[in-house]
């Protein structure tokens, strides 16, 4: 039998090591799916496009691999943009491919079937670029492109646009190369400043961002051999186990830590834009030298200005910087640490303390390895990021930079697809959880076992005390229908409502055990 396009694109996917694709067939990208069935890629579909995209998104964050979605033309790619650009705002590694119109017919506006004014520029004023190609070699060849490029660039999200007429067509079996890419080698001379600066440090600090997700080992080495107090972005939390006698936690909006970054001598920043979601709005003015690590050159001055610039990616620079520094120059951090501990906790429990009640029950009732998913919601930003530890990178997932609502259940169940063996929990408001709760039925699908914890405060609760707080009326912002137990269960999986947070223990308990997501509605 002839192969096709489709068949250039499920070809390239294996051999860049995919295992997973997160899509929904559509008309004009079935020349794909009929090549993924004869594939060993296995396939979930969601509900929604964007619930497509977040699972991927998921996947990615708890493997350290691309997540991949195929999506059909037009209103397909379109659902999938928000997703898309959440993985955008976070450098996670999404790989969207989908078809466009047929060659010859761009930008024609002749009433075509999902026909989009121009799809591949709307994708690519999103994401770090789009790709339309002009054969089946070609689409084989962007996306093996797009695998060589994220293992030595910063990892965002990529589009490839393979016509249909090339998806239906015949492919030759071509697989041409990708391109030779290489990761930046840093500067020895700034390296060597770098290493200077931080032997000299009586109080220095490490500030690790994101970007250093893949370098946990590298960062924990760094911080014990020259014992070094570590803060993280909330996108760089359990880079060094929270646990740790040295970490700060993901604790960057807190004033407390505000003002260790600005008062450290020597501040070392590895993958961080040092951006406004994580700092809350509060303008960085460090005293001291600013010592800054990244894989994209744009970065390195962003926010806040670099005294040394190290233009490399964060575990090559963290073993150079180990090896080259004599030793601590300072003494009592551990000391200076477990204090501010005490004032970052007391400063989080003054606008989150109800949700740590919530959190300390997660810590207790999880294993160590445990997933939590959440949305960009009171439950999550005031209250998971504080007062739930994690012990490595890829543990909470969470949209930092875009800060996206509906992301919590679709990323869990990206996370269980790929390690069916740990608990993932997600646990999310009322609010967002309606954005895509029918990816309830995915899970079902897919017999996951989720515990989707949901914090019921009927509505909006952020967007209600913001109108409040302005002398405005509410609108739009209450709401109480929907009964979240009976949606689960209606979506093949298990539901129950608490009458306080004193069951949840149990229902967690139940729901871990159960082959299928199980919906815990909690009054808050």
């Amino acid at each position: 039998m002839t192969r096709s396009g489709g068949a250039a694109v499920v070809r390239a996917l294996r051999d860049n090591g995919v295992e997973v694709v997160f899509g929904i067939p559509g008309t004009h990208n079935l020349e794909i799916y009929r090549h993924l069935a004869d594939s060993p890629i296995r396939h979930v579909a969601p509900r929604h496009e964007q619930g497509a995209g977040y699972a991927a998104d998921g996947y990615a964050r708890v493997t350290g691999r691309p997540g991949v979605c195929v999506t059909t033309t037009g209103p397909g790619l379109t659902n999938i943009s928000t997703a898309a650009a959440t993985a955008y705002g976070d450098s996670i590694p999404l790989l969207v491919v989908s078809p466009g119109v047929p060659r010859g017919m761009e930008g024609a506006d002749v009433g075509w079937l999902h026909e989009v004014k121009d799809q591949s520029a709307h994708m690519d004023r999103l994401l770090d670029r789009s790709v339309r190609v002009d054969s089946a070699a070609e689409a084989y060849q962007a996306i093996a492109e797009t695998f060589a490029r994220w293992r030595v660039e910063r990892p965002r999200p990529v589009h490839v646009e393979v016509p249909v007429d090339v998806l239906d067509g015949e492919w030759d079996g071509e697989t041409p190369a990708a391109g030779t890419y290489a990761g930046p080698t840093p500067d020895p001379a700034a390296l060597s400043a770098a290493a200077t600066a931080l032997s000299r440090a009586r109080n220095p600090l490490l500030l690790l961002g994101g970007g250093a997700r893949a370098a946990a080992p590298e960062a924990v080495a760094l911080a014990e051999a020259l014992d070094l107090p570590v803060v993280t972005t909330v996108n760089g939390k359990g880079i060094v186990p929270e646990s740790h006698p040295l970490s700060l936690g993901s604790s960057l909006r807190l004033p407390e830590a505000w003002a260790l970054v600005e008062n450290a001598d020597v501040l070392l920043v590895v993958g961080s834009e040092l951006g406004d979601s994580d700092l809350w709005g509060h303008e960085l003015k460090p005293t001291g030298e600013v010592v800054r690590v990244d894989v994209d050159e744009r970065q390195l001055h962003k926010n806040v200005r670099a005294t040394v610039a190290v233009h490399s990616d964060a575990g090559n620079a963290m073993r150079a910087l180990a090896a080259a520094a004599p030793g601590p120059a300072a003494t009592g951090a551990r000391e200076r640490v477990a204090e501010a501990r005490g004032v970052l906790r007391e400063q989080a429990r003054s606008d989150g303390g109800q949700w740590e009640a919530v959190n300390r029950i997660l810590a207790d009732e999880l294993p160590p390895d445990a997933v939590v998913a959440g949305d960009s919601a009171q439950v999550s930003y005031y209250g998971t990021v504080h007062f739930w530890s994690a012990r490595q990178p890829g543990q909470f997932l969470y949209p930092c930079g875009y800060a996206t609502l509906g992301y919590g259940l679709p990323a869990a169940i990206g996370a269980k697809i790929a390690h069916p063996d740990r608990a993932v929990v997600t646990l999310v408001g009322d609010g967002g959880f309606q954005f895509t709760a029918m990816e309830l039925a995915t899970a079902a699908a897919e017999r996951l076992s989720i515990p989707v914890v949901v914090m019921n405060n009927h509505g909006y609760a952020e967007i209600r005390e913001e109108m409040d707080q302005r002398g405005m009326s509410r609108t739009g912002v209450d709401f109480d229908v929907v009964d979240h137990a009976a949606l689960a269960k209606a979506c093949g999986g298990q539901g129950v409502r608490l009458g306080g947070l004193d069951e949840l223990p149990a229902a967690l308990r139940t729901a871990l055990s159960t082959p299928s997501p199980t919906v815990i509605e909690v009054p808050a």
